[in-house]
């Protein structure tokens, strides 16, 4: 299954908590955060100020990471 921007925090470090690693290189400290269940990526990265741009590679960069 590849990663999508619509996947909740909590979904994906639950099955790809290798992925924490991208996470952290764009500022998203998401393991822990109270809204990490029902925040997807999309909106946690655009509430932190990434551009949509930012979220397609911090996506695809995961995606690579997990070999998707």
């Amino acid at each position: 299954m590849k990663l999508t921007k619509d996947m909740s925090f909590a979904d994906l470090l639950s099955q790809h908590p290798e992925a924490a690693e991208v996470l952290f290189e764009y500022g998203l400290h998401c393991i822990g955060c109270q809204l990490s269940p029902m925040e997807t990526i999309e909106q946690g990265a655009k509430a932190h100020g990434l551009s949509d741009s930012d979220i397609n590679k911090m996506i695809e960069k995961m995606n690579k990471k997990i070999k998707r």
